[in-house]
């Protein structure tokens, strides 16, 4: 089979679909025969995921990776920021951190062609077994400002010799100036490279857009592959906090089991949270509303990136004194992650590593302590859950290790070691992210709130759940993209 150029997913800002976008193609270049893999030089994210070897890269990447059907891999997203305040982010590289960076800090170090390399080398890696390179560019191509230190958008596509698709999100308006100003304000170079725009989140007749096609396409001077309509009825998983604004945020009444997860400023990995909102037996909600955590039947405390930060704020609110309240009137209170830290006794920084030396009091739920520490445990985990015996996948990603005084370990890593806490069903933390994807635990979860509820689980696993998505997704987007030509494109000499 003939190769494909490498393609780049650019767009006109942030939260235009760049991510879903490519996950589609990904699907598609593998159901049409090709052997394709992601790539995003640099993320900014709090959604993070492990590979197989313990590495971490941004969530996106990990589920093109799934969508590719290949194990995912640090070189398909070298550079990881984690944002760890408004202006300072954990820098990862190659899987591995490497340290606080502040933004200013970041963009005009010295070491940025270090990065670079860094960025290419990973890139070569990949490029000698995989075609196409599915590239995902970040935020605006135009940011003028930040072009000599770009390393993740056309600097990148010149160095992958990539056809650059530009994808705009009409849904937030100005659709034909955000696209034309992309375009247009790019080098005559780099204008060349860019062979296409889709436009994406459409509401409405498409039809009605027949003569801003022939606009966009007249004033750009590229074709307009495709128009994609939007969803909400396609389940892939997201990276962004800009994503929680589409979750619920209020509880309703019903009688299905009503789950609060609590909303915290530097919430990670909420993705941990997908399977139990899609089960037919829950209404599961985001709050940091005092009286909306009352409602709830069960609270979840998530994981985050600033885990003592956000103790102190959910005490100055009232939303730790809310579920401390909520437990004792016996409701469930789960912890994962930072959130499994938040509910024992104490937590500790004498490193600096959250950036104050300082010890916290937790909620006082588990008969625990944890000490944060500088380095970061990353790796995959085939675990059992030791209350049902079932045996459980998940990943960890922490910094700290948690001293457990007085309760009964949640997780066996298959006879290696023991980890999480409980006192009983409805007080358990865990550091096992993804634990809540493996059916047993959910059925646990669920059991005990001691609702009697009619409506059942799926009996389909996780994995096939994300599979038949990826499906659903490439047969949307293959419906509303002009694929001839966007082959066309990618095969041209």
């Amino acid at each position: 089979m003939k190769r494909l150029h490498n393609i780049m997913l650019a767009g006109t800002g942030s939260d235009v679909g760049k991510s879903v976008i490519a996950t589609a193609l990904c699907r598609i270049f593998l159901q049409d025969g090709f052997h394709p893999a992601p790539f995003k030089a640099q993320n900014m994210a709090l959604n993070s995921f492990v590979t197989q070897d313990g590495l971490e890269i941004g969530r996106a990447q990990a589920v093109q990776a799934e969508a590719c059907k290949i194990p995912c891999s640090c070189e398909m997203n070298p550079l990881l920021l984690k944002p760890t305040s408004e202006h300072t982010s954990q820098v990862v590289l190659l899987g591995k951190p490497i340290g606080n960076r502040n933004a200013c800090e970041y963009f005009t170090s010295k070491g940025r062609e270090q990065l670079r390399e860094k960025v290419h080398g990973a890139f070569d890696k990949l490029e000698n077994v995989f075609n196409p390179i599915v590239l995902e560019g970040a935020g605006s191509i135009s940011e003028l400002n930040l072009a000599e230190s770009d390393l993740v958008n056309m600097p990148m596509a010149r160095y992958a010799n990539a056809d650059v698709i530009l994808v705009a999100d009409i849904d937030r308006g100005g659709v034909f100036a955000s696209a034309y100003g992309s375009v247009k304000l790019q080098t005559p170079e780099d204008q060349k490279r860019i062979k296409g725009i889709v436009i994406n989140k459409f509401r409405g007749d498409i039809k009605l857009f027949d003569r801003g096609k022939e606009i966009l396409e007249n004033i750009c001077g590229i074709p307009v592959l495709g128009v994609i309509p939007y969803f909400n009825d396609i389940n892939i998983e997201e990276e962004d906090s800009v994503s929680l604004k589409k979750k619920n945020l209020n509880v309703e009444n019903t009688d299905k089991i009503k789950i609060a997860v609590i909303k915290l400023k530097h919430i990670s990995n909420f993705t941990d949270f997908d399977r139990l909102e899609r089960d037919d037996r829950t209404y599961l909600y985001y709050t940091d509303s005092p009286e909306e955590i009352r409602k709830a039947d069960v609270i979840l405390l998530p994981g985050t990136k600033s885990t003592i930060a956000d103790l102190i704020d959910i005490k100055n609110t009232g939303v730790a004194e809310a579920i401390i309240r909520a437990f004792r009137n016996g409701k469930t209170v789960w912890g994962i992650c930072g959130g499994y830290q938040m509910m024992g006794e104490t937590i500790s920084d004498p490193d600096g590593v959250e950036g104050n030396n300082m010890t916290v009091s937790g909620l006082g739920l588990l008969p625990t302590s944890t000490i944060l520490k500088e380095d970061k445990m990353t790796r995959q985990v085939r675990a059992q859950f030791l209350p049902t015996k079932d045996e459980i996948e998940g990943y960890e990603i922490h910094c700290g290790e948690t001293t457990i005084a007085s309760a009964v370990s949640a997780v066996n890593k298959m006879g290696e070691y023991n980890e999480g806490a409980m006192i009983s069903n409805k007080c358990l933390g865990t550091y096992l992210h993804g634990i809540l994807d493996n059916g047993p635990v959910v059925n646990y979860l669920l059991n005990s709130t001691g609702n009697q509820i009619d409506h059942k689980s799926s009996s389909i696993s996780n994995s096939e759940y994300k599979d038949m998505q990826y499906d659903l997704l490439a047969q949307h987007v293959r419906k509303h993209l002009d694929i001839d030509l966007l082959y066309k494109i990618l095969s041209n000499d």
